[in-house]
């Protein structure tokens, strides 16, 4: 074996763990990548901005054609479709309809509850009435049935059996 050999050797420090050895290579790499990379950002950056210098009339010029153009007329379709939609002349007239048909019904029950009670008042008074009546009847029809069989009590009144 030559020297010159075994020199290059001992200059190459050989990593012990694959770590190590996976680190020196990434770091061999990034020395040779790095100048590759500085000039593909830079390149980049002039690429954005001339498609940056391209784009921004042309969006400028296209906002200003849907402001001027487009938009009226999307607003105008929107309003007449609106307005055909729109349901609330038809609501408000059942609205109308129907509060009045239900205030008439309310007052209808009231009175047939006036009436109720009025006529409940007038029975009332009729049984009374013939409630008397009845017992008068009845009593007048003991006595006449007393005076024809002559039974009488000690007192003189007739005695119902």
């Amino acid at each position: 074996m030559s020297l010159t050999l075994r020199k290059r050797r001992v200059s190459l420090a050989m990593p012990r763990t694959r770590m190590a050895r996976v680190k020196s290579r990434a770091l061999r790499t990034a020395e040779r990548i790095g100048p590759m990379a500085s000039t593909a950002r830079e390149t980049a950056a002039h690429r954005i901005e001339d498609a940056r210098v391209w784009a921004a009339p042309r969006l400028d010029r296209a906002a200003h054609s849907v402001e001027e153009d487009i938009a009226p007329k999307v607003s105008a379709f929107l309003a007449t479709a609106a307005e055909r939609i729109d349901p609330a002349p038809s609501t408000r007239r059942r609205g109308r309809w129907s509060t009045v048909a239900l205030l008439a019904g309310c007052a209808a029950c009231a009175v047939g509850i006036v009436l109720y009670r009025n006529n409940t008042r007038r029975w009332a008074d009729s049984m009374k009435d013939s409630a008397a009546d009845a017992s008068r009847w009845s009593a007048a029809r003991a006595g006449e049935d007393a005076e024809m069989s002559g039974t009488r009590s000690d007192d003189g009144t007739p005695r119902a059996y």
